[in-house]
Order: C-alpha cells, then sequence, then structure tokens
C-alpha cells in the first residue's frame, strides 16, 4: 500500500498542528469561585457532604430520568471494588472473576483486590464487546468456580444488560458491569446505558473520559438498599453509631470533585454529541479502515478506535511515530491486552482470545476531544493515510 510520501518537518522546526490524543476538559475551578466559597464556609469538605448529595440527585433525575439511585465515589477502581466485594459476599462461591482481556487493567486489579482471579473471555469481532460464546464456553468449564461476571462495556459501547440478567439469573452467578466510559452513553431507546439495571454499573468520571472531572467515579443501579450498604462499604464499614459492620474501606468523592461532577453534568449531552459528530467525521474519512460497531445512540468516547488493515500491523509502531513527528497524538488500546502483561501472565487464567488478539495488534487509537475541531479531525486522517502508504515512516 502507497498513497505518498510523508513529508518531514525540518530538524528543530515544531510540527505546524499539535492534536493531542486526549485533552482532558473537566470543569475548570477558576470558574467556580463562589461555589467553592460556599463548601468552604461549609467546614465540609467529604464524608457525603451536601454537594456530594446534590449531585447524585441530580445526575439521576437529569441522566436516569429519576429511575434508580447511585453512589459517587473517589474512583472507579475503588467502585469496582466495592460492587464486586457487595456482590460476592466475604466467602464467595468461586475463585474467578470472568471479564475481558480487551479492558484496562482496572477491571483486573479490582478483582484481585477483592481476592479473586481474573477469567479472560474473548471479544466479539465487530462490537469489541465480551463474545457471548467465549463466555458460556468458560462458564460450562469452570461451572461453580466463577464467583462474578465482570463484563466491559469497551469504550462506552452499550453491552445487553437484558442478556446479561438472565446469565446472572440462570446460573446463580451475581454480575456488575465495568462501565467506565460509559457516562454519556446511551442505549438505541434512548435511556441512558445501565438505566433501570438492577446490578451495579461502575462509571468512571476521570479527567480523560467524555465526563470529565478530575477523579472520581459513579456506582449506579436501581435497588436502593445495595446502594445503601455500598455507601457503609465506601465510609469504612461503619454504622451510624460509628461500628465497623462489614468490610469497608475510603472511597468517598470530596466535595470539590463533586462540584466538578455537578458541572460536568450540564454539560455532558453537548459533549457527547460533539464526539459523536467528530467519530462519524473519522468514518467517513476513512472509509477503508474498520471502526467499532456501536450497539446503541451514542458511546462516551474518549477517542477513536481504528483497526489497521491487517498487512499493516507490522508497521504500526512506524506510523504512529510519523504521526507524532507532525504533532498527531496517536496510541493503541488496549494493546497489550491484559493476558499480555507480564502480571496478569502469572496470576490469571484465559480462554481463547484469538479475536482479542487480532484486534488488539490491529488497533489504532485516534485524537477525540471536547475541543477538537472538523478541521483538525481532517488533518489527523490525512497524516494517518500518508503515514499508512509511507513504506518508510
Amino acid at each position: 500500500m502507497h498513497i505518498s510520501t510523508l513529508a518531514t518537518p525540518p530538524p528543530n522546526t515544531a510540527p505546524a498542528m499539535q492534536v493531542p490524543l486526549l485533552a482532558p476538559n473537566p470543569p475548570r475551578l477558576s470558574t467556580l469561585g463562589p461555589e467553592l466559597e460556599e463548601i468552604e464556609q461549609s467546614g465540609m469538605f467529604s464524608n457525603f457532604g451536601p454537594v456530594n448529595m446534590k449531585f447524585e440527585t441530580e445526575i439521576i433525575a437529569r441522566m436516569f430520568h429519576g429511575t434508580g439511585t447511585c453512589l459517587a465515589v473517589a474512583n472507579a477502581t475503588l467502585g469496582l471494588m466495592l460492587a464486586v466485594r457487595q456482590a460476592i459476599g466475604w466467602q464467595p462461591r468461586g475463585r474467578y472473576a470472568l471479564m475481558p482481556s480487551f479492558t484496562f487493567t482496572a477491571t483486573a486489579q479490582a478483582a484481585i483486590w477483592c481476592g479473586l482471579t481474573p477469567l479472560f473471555c474473548d471479544i466479539d469481532r465487530e462490537t469489541w464487546l465480551p463474545d457471548a460464546a467465549s463466555e458460556e464456553a468458560l462458564l460450562r468449564h469452570y461451572g461453580n468456580e466463577i464467583a462474578v461476571l465482570l463484563p466491559n462495556a469497551t469504550y462506552g459501547n452499550c453491552l445487553d444488560l437484558a442478556r446479561y440478567e438472565r446469565l446472572s439469573l440462570a446460573t446463580g452467578i451475581p454480575l456488575v458491569i465495568d462501565a467506565a466510559a460509559g457516562l454519556g452513553s446511551m442505549r438505541l431507546d434512548g435511556e441512558a446505558f445501565g438505566h433501570g439495571s438492577t446490578s451495579p454499573l461502575v462509571y468512571s468520571m476521570h479527567a480523560t473520559k467524555c465526563f470529565a472531572t478530575g477523579e472520581g467515579g459513579l456506582i449506579y443501579c436501581d435497588d436502593t438498599a445495595r446502594i445503601t450498604e455500598l455507601r457503609r462499604m465506601a465510609g469504612f464499614g461503619l454504622d451510624a453509631a460509628k461500628l465497623t459492620v462489614m468490610p469497608g474501606l475510603n472511597a468517598k468523592l470530596s466535595e470539590v470533585a463533586a462540584l466538578q461532577a455537578l458541572a460536568k453534568l450540564r454539560e455532558i449531552d453537548a459533549v457527547a454529541r460533539h464526539r459523536g459528530a467528530m467519530q462519524r467525521l473519522y468514518e467517513e474519512l476513512l472509509p477503508g479502515f474498520t471502526f467499532q460497531r456501536l450497539t446503541g445512540q451514542r458511546s462516551g468516547l474518549q477517542f477513536a478506535s481504528v483497526l489497521l488493515p491487517a498487512a499493516l500491523a507490522p508497521r504500526r509502531a512506524a506510523i504512529l511515530a510519523a504521526m507524532a513527528r507532525h504533532g498527531i497524538g496517536a496510541g493503541h488500546y488496549f494493546s497489550p491486552h491484559l493476558a499480555e502483561h507480564p502480571f496478569f501472565k502469572e496470576t490469571t487464567a484465559t480462554g481463547g482470545l484469538a479475536v482479542t488478539q487480532e484486534i488488539s495488534r490491529r488497533m489504532v487509537s485516534l485524537p477525540l476531544s471536547d475541543t477538537l475541531t472538523a478541521a483538525q479531525v481532517r488533518e489527523v486522517c490525512a497524516v494517518f493515510l500518508r503515514a499508512c502508504g509511507d513504506d518508510d515512516a
């Protein structure tokens, strides 16, 4: 494949255009002076304070249309640890947490901190979500040794939660959904991804996410008793009398972080729409490349994910380096996939991962942000195509 020779900027000359892979855009604290003063005057900076509770109330009303309840936490990894521990109890039925290998390390780390061994399944070739046939094969093989189902909503793509609820009911295995990039994702029916789920979904509000604060997470489900228990677990496992009555840790969201979350909530629809429009422009400008097949109206996209043709996969590092020389940030999430990480090679179990392996080695992550412009997307695509066509890249 050869399109054109990629021009190289003169030595010691900065690229004409700088487009980072990620451009975090959390609400600016410098614009929230009066609200910050209120927090200072209240003397309450954490411990499920009034700003935290206001955020939880507003996100249920605005994003989930009054259905269900939630718990804001310090970060999504702590949220996963809490949700998994609450789901499996103190003496889990088995030792494995069934999850995809094509995900971020936090999913597996949370399971390990809960005393479980990650059991990696394969992914679907088009949606890049966990593959149903792979999951079911592992369920048949490991049976009661599986303590929890822990699917990941890859890049915010909407999982079929009804299927997972049926699977959980049929097997008796509890379900926790890693929806890290899913805050801002929308199902085909127009409801937020997770709306009405009786199993907990854990979303991230990290600065690099579509729903960006500085750091934070959210556990949502339509089960008030479960969220009440998780809230107690997030406050060291203490009851109203300050007695430890269950396993716990400190996962509380600070009032300042909750203030950022409130501000982001008010703009998330516009942010998600913009990112979706830029994703569609990428797909239009790169018609010969493979993109993730989305299962909902929109996903809370962090970056634009595209697969290189198989023949170009060995040249991925050179292609990314050529883009970097022109001021274009790019990466490859999730590559290596988790089963290839040194620590997880020694601490996990896997099924067949043929599709995961193929998708991972061909993956390229292109820039996407709240402020990315159509002109920048066109420039990124032009540089990317030239890099793909330059045998010397």
